[in-house]
């Protein structure tokens, strides 16, 4: 038998769910045991749920193809079988919100890809590098739950990857004014150039929901514990816009900022490239070595030559430069199925495990 912790992934068909499968083959903590879905996959092999719905460049992993999709919704059995959960369900706010809480009360902690959560006030919204510290919310939401060691915790949105974590780098000069433009891959909609056709050579100026989160979600991040809540950081104000590219894999954002500080363009990247949290520290299996790389070419960082960087968990940035109306602009890329969804998901609950909130039922 083996000692990893058995994981269940709930949602397990779509396109987040397939990247937590890939992700997870050959973890050396987890192992993949059980794959829910909606009703109409369940009773299916996950092989025969999929078809021809397979959207990751890799194949699928052989561990999972027989494996039996269970049904979502019948939460005290699929929660028996495993230790935790990673959620990637499609359904509504308040069928997300619902159903994660369902398999918290049942002991069993919910890492969530979904933004459901992600303004509970007792649920703690981490980038692992940035806010671990977050997690400590996890034992006033037992309380409200009524559980022992069932929780939800949510990691944030996609669009955000490529630039709070430069940001956050650059805290000690203070950054008060933030403009970014978000260039995001078609994978954000779980979409491939085959399914939505009409992306390819085209541009979309509206994603729906996306530049309220962009704008919120990275103070939620910065903010602090208070009375058993998560505060929001009230700086600094930061104004987005983001729109959908003909890319697959990786959103980009260019950004404007204003420090109260003057920082030099040494110190920003000194900043950057030295900048290391928690999961280095802990050498957690999915952890960048490099969470930053600054790229000093005109033309980089490129989608095409960057967004792997660190198998896709970490975050390349280039063209610092200062500018006439703000102090200083940058352009950050990240990955946004790997470390701005699944693969986040996976570091936090590697963080999660190290913390001791994850262990075996």
């Amino acid at each position: 038998m083996s000692d990893k912790l058995k994981v269940g992934i709930l949602g397990g068909t779509g396109m987040v769910g397939q990247r937590f499968i890939s992700l997870l083959e050959n973890h050396p903590w987890f192992e993949v045991t059980t794959i829910a879905a909606s009703p109409r996959s369940a009773g299916k092999t996950y092989q025969e749920a999929v078809g021809d719905r397979w959207k990751m460049t890799t194949p699928m992993p052989e561990a999972v193809r027989d494996i039996v999709v269970m049904n979502v919704n019948e939460v005290e059995k699929v929660a028996s079988q495993v230790d935790f959960v990673f959620s990637a369900v499609d359904m509504t706010k308040e069928e997300i919100k619902k159903i994660e809480e369902d398999y918290a009360k049942t002991e069993t902690p919910v890492v969530s890809n979904n933004s459901a959560h992600r303004w509970t006030p007792d649920v703690p919204m981490v980038v692992p590098e940035i806010n671990p510290d977050h997690m400590k919310v996890i034992e006033f939401q037992k309380k409200r739950l009524g559980t022992t060691r069932g929780f939800v915790a949510v990691k944030p949105n996609c669009s955000i990857q490529s630039y709070a974590p430069v940001l956050t780098a650059w805290k000690e000069f203070e950054p008060y004014e933030v403009v970014a433009t978000t260039y995001q891959a078609i994978s954000g909609a779980g979409k491939t150039f085959k399914d939505w056709p009409e992306m390819v050579e085209n541009i979309i100026p509206y994603i729906g929901g996306e530049e309220e989160k962009s704008e919120k979600e990275p103070l939620r991040i910065w903010g602090e514990i208070k009375d058993g809540v998560i505060v929001p950081a009230t700086t600094p104000v930061i104004t987005c816009q983001c729109i959908r590219v003909p890319v697959l894999n990786g959103h980009t954002a260019a950004v404007f900022v204003k420090f109260k500080k003057k920082p030099t363009k040494e110190q920003l990247i000194e900043k950057l490239v030295s900048f290391k949290g928690l999961p280095q520290e802990l050498k957690l299996p999915s952890a960048p070595t490099q969470f930053i790389q600054y790229l000093e070419e005109d033309n980089r960082p490129q989608v095409k030559l960057d967004v792997d960087f660190e198998n896709g968990m970490g975050i390349s940035v280039g063209r610092i430069r200062e500018d006439s109306v703000y102090d200083w602009k940058f352009v950050g890329l990240s990955h946004n199925t790997v470390r701005g969804a699944a693969g986040g998901a996976v570091l936090c609950a590697e963080l999660l495990k190290a913390q001791g909130y994850i262990t075996k039922k």
